[in-house]
């Protein structure tokens, strides 16, 4: 499920501005800590060199992406450390790094979480951050509480968010709560309602847009946009587990209509993961084009993106092949980068066109030129070509 969500966080990412990255903090460590402890947040560290390939293509291509943003900004604190400078050089005597870039996510207290060595791509990025915040499980410090009858509001909120946070079911505990409250237009029970609401197919949703005007403004207009999105997301992604059609168009339909900004860009993404969960090869493939037509338009990394994963997704279809082939091919006739040839390439092959392929393997390698770990995997997929 978390990869479905990454899917469609990812393609979503695609129609929105590089401005909406990840927004890091700027100040010391013990200013980040506090600032965690204030926000109930786990602190995401990039601790990288100024000298290092990764470290720069991460800082450019997922950094600034719109999805990676979305995700970072609302779940963490997110801190670039340059290991080599005299902050760098302290924190590393308590986290050391033996390669760069290291990916590290600490808690409020200040314990390793996770850590992972070396630069990752968008959706891998997402994924490891997801990872990292189900490792941190603060339901249990709740629930105790909650077992032995204890109904503070406060704590009740608590536990929903850690459960939430935790990606653990919150409904029932969230419906026991609001069944026992007479007025849900307290500002607390507003605020309950925002972190509640987990889905765009429940009461608690409908609840949450019926008093939309008033969790505005308790918290804010963009707040609740974000909710209201993620909440659609979680209902498309119900809609590909279980392969339901009404709950896909209730998804659609509810962005459209409280959401009308994204529900574009919502819809077509939607569609693409619901038609290939169900094995519709053929209306797969209309959205894709749709999709590239109306969205990706002459985007290279939008397009390399697209033709990349119509080859992972249906590897022996003919028809989904040429036209990942059609994408790959503008991908390189709009943006000149090794990457771009290396899908071109490989999707070639995958037709069966040996003597191309080679061709743009080499244009590939041409521009891999001075980066070593980049000219060794396009060197290999010049050997495959070679022995196919």
């Amino acid at each position: 499920m978390r990869f479905i969500t990454i899917l469609f966080l990812t393609l979503i990412s695609f129609q929105i501005q590089a401005q909406d990255g990840i927004d890091f903090f700027h100040g010391t460590w013990e200013e980040a800590l506090e600032e965690a402890k204030a926000k109930d947040k786990i602190i995401f560290v990039d601790a990288y060199a100024v000298w290092c390939g990764p470290c720069k293509r991460m800082a450019k291509n997922v950094f600034t992406d719109a999805a990676v943003g979305k995700f970072y900004n609302q779940n963490f604190i997110n801190m670039k450390i340059d290991m080599e400078k005299k902050m760098g050089r302290k924190f590393g005597k308590k986290y050391p790094v033996s390669a760069y870039p290291t990916l590290m996510y600490i808690d409020a207290k200040g314990e390793l979480v996770h850590k992972v060595k070396g630069g990752q791509k968008i959706d891998g990025f997402i994924k490891l951050g997801k990872f990292a915040l189900s490792k941190v499980d603060y339901s249990k410090d709740f629930a105790e509480a909650y077992e032995k009858g204890d109904r503070d509001p406060e704590l009740v909120y608590n536990y929903v968010k850690a459960l939430n946070k935790a990606g653990k079911p919150s409904l029932k505990i969230a419906n026991e709560y609001i069944r026992s409250q007479k007025d849900m237009t307290t500002e607390q029970n507003l605020k309950f309602l925002l972190e509640a609401t987990t889905a765009a197919d429940s009461r608690i949703f409908n609840m949450m847009i019926k008093n939309r005007k008033a969790i505005e403004a308790v918290t804010s207009k963009e707040v609740v946009l974000n909710k209201i999105e993620l909440a659609c997301i979680r209902t498309a992604e119900k809609a590909v587990e279980f392969q339901n059609p009404d709950l896909h168009n209730e998804a659609v339909k509810k962005m459209k209509k409280y959401h009308p900004k994204k529900a574009a860009q919502f819809e077509v993404a939607s569609e693409m993961k619901f038609c290939l969960a169900c094995g519709d090869e053929k209306k797969y493939l209309k959205a894709c084009d749709k999709y590239a037509k109306k969205q990706v338009k002459k985007d290279a990394e939008k397009l390399n993106a697209l033709a990349l994963e119509i080859a992972q997704n249906l590897p022996k279809d003919t028809k989904a092949l040429k036209q990942a082939e059609k994408y790959a091919k503008k991908a390189t006739e709009n943006g000149n980068a090794y990457n771009y040839y290396m899908t071109y390439a490989s999707i070639l092959l995958q037709n069966g066109k040996k003597e191309k392929a080679l061709e743009i393997a080499n244009k590939s390698l041409e521009l891999a030129k001075g980066n070593r770990g980049v000219e060794g995997t396009v060197m290999r997929l010049i050997k495959k070509i070679e022995k196919s």
